[in-house]
């Protein structure tokens, strides 16, 4: 067992750092910029074929007025259409259809949500127990419920549409590998904790270092998925439109390539809009506003920069082949190094058996501390020492099934959003510094998933989507079961 080419348990310093202060009149700022208009190229958006509504809206006229404006194309912008359409279909809506612009600032889904590494699986234990001592046992045990919840929705949606084979759907499980007895003690300690809270955890296995499944090194297995996220994405929007068509509820209307670059008050009191919201195209006004931008969020909100708020943090993910077939690797996913890699292996393009499958791993920011690149917006490169540590990991945890120096087929960066908590801010926009002002009322915001927004994105939508029509209805709002009180915006005030 050689030694692996990343820091091991370096969580602890990331978070150090992570919550540090900036420096004022720090370079690159707090506040976090548009997107790169040239992002790097990735598997899941520039595979041909795959982003169909790339440039959607980006020419002719734009939309001039909507009843609510999302602000994001990923998978919270688009969920949340989605849910919208839905629950719009289910109470009726006695007056006209409500309007429903989707704006994004690059092509379709080209954030995070189109360059991450394509798991869907929701946590089991990890970290419960730290959670519970901060937030308590209850918001703990939603936190997991709000994951299973997730997970088990997208499943339904795509199984019901018998999608499984175009969104690319694998239920192959995951192992998270541990590396370091520290890892072992926490893993065993989260376990016990969630176990004496009433968690189910009959469906997780420990897993010794003597088990043979190609790394020599305890892990542990829970149930797991793995999926397409842009093509996921794409079946989400078309199903919201159709419904909202359908039932003449709502339309929905993207608009690429039209980055919001400013939102004040409607400058007259008698516009029927409360928001105006500047564009390089043209004004767009709108009654709502939903921010679904996760690490960009501050660049409208300024208030969500720094460590308070969502930090934008790259990540980086190579494509790289195995030297060996699928039935060796197995379809397991993979994670490991607290989180720091995560990897796993695409299904086969041609239905042989014995092609060696392509792997797609992301991780080693590690390689880049003490920055961990937290404040690095910038996916239109990559990081050199990242990249480097990816080549070098999977030869050294799973000796002879990685050719050790081969180069990746593709290597791009996407930009996460981070949070102290690791948790994000879910209800409608509040500044804690004005928190009893209307300044912001109308606008809400779902983002700051800290690298793990898949098994969260979609419900956290749905709880917005929730409270914007009773909002607009004027009736009051129950956060559902499945969602952590911690998410809420008014209780994250003293962040």
């Amino acid at each position: 067992m050689g030694a692996l080419p990343v820091f091991l348990n370096v969580l602890a310093e990331h978070q150090v750092v992570l919550e540090r202060p900036r420096p004022s009149g720090s370079e690159p700022g707090t506040r976090a910029p548009l997107p790169v208009p040239n992002p790097t190229k990735s598997f899941w958006i520039d595979s041909p074929g795959a982003n169909p509504l790339a440039k959607e809206g980006s020419t002719g006229p734009l939309t001039a007025d909507a009843d609510i404006a999302i602000i994001g194309s990923g998978i919270t912008g688009v969920s949340a259409a989605y849910h919208l359409s839905r629950i719009l279909d289910k109470v009726g809506n006695t007056a006209k259809p409500l309007k429903i612009v989707i704006l994004e600032a690059r092509d379709f889904c080209s954030g995070a949500t189109g360059r991450n590494g394509g798991h869907l699986t929701a946590n089991a234990f990890q970290e419960f127990a730290a959670y519970a001592d901060r937030f308590g046992t209850d918001d703990a045990k939603r936190a997991l419920a709000l994951e299973a919840r997730t997970v088990a929705e997208i499943l339904k949606i795509v199984k019901d549409a018998g999608k499984e084979t175009a969104l690319d759907l694998v239920a192959g499980g995951r192992t998270h590998l541990l590396f370091t007895e520290p890892e072992i003690e926490e893993a065993k300690r989260d376990f016990e904790a969630a176990k004496e809270a009433g968690v189910d955890l009959d469906a997780v296995e420990f897993l010794t270092k003597e088990q043979e499944y190609g790394a020599s090194y305890p892990g542990v297995r829970t149930p797991g998925y793995n999926i397409w996220p842009l093509k996921l994405v794409t079946h989400l929007y078309t199903a919201a439109r159709a419904v909202g068509a359908n039932s003449s509820t709502s339309s929905l209307t993207l608009h690429m390539h039209t980055p919001v670059t400013a939102i004040a008050p409607s400058a007259s009191d008698s516009s029927p809009r409360k928001w105006n919201l500047t564009t390089p195209r043209g004004p767009l006004a709108a009654s709502i506003v939903l921010h679904a931008t996760n690490a960009y969020a501050s660049h409208l909100l300024p208030h969500l920069a720094g460590p308070a708020g969502i930090v934008p943090t790259r990540g980086q993910i190579i494509a790289t082949r195995a030297a060996v077939p699928l039935s060796t690797l197995t379809r397991s996913a993979f994670t490991g190094n607290e989180g720091f890699e995560y990897w796993f292996p695409r299904p086969l393009s041609s239905g042989r058996p014995e092609e060696n499958p392509l792997v797609i791993l992301g991780g080693g920011r590690e390689s880049e501390k003490p920055g961990f690149e937290l404040y690095n917006a910038d996916d239109g490169s990559v990081s050199p020492k990242v990249g480097e540590a990816l080549r070098k990991f999977l030869p050294a945890v799973f000796p002879g099934r990685y050719v050790a120096g081969a180069e990746p087929e593709l290597e791009w960066s996407g930009i996460m959003g981070y949070t102290k908590t690791g948790d994000p801010f879910v209800g409608p926009v509040i500044d804690p510094a004005n928190s009893t002002s209307d300044a912001y009322k109308g606008q809400y915001v779902s983002a700051g998933y800290t690298g793990h927004g898949m098994p969260r994105a979609f419900s956290c939508a749905e709880a917005v989507a929730q409270l914007i029509i009773a909002d607009i209805q004027g009736r009051d709002w129950t956060p559902p079961e499945w969602l952590p009180l911690h998410h809420l915006t008014k209780n994250r005030l003293e962040e």
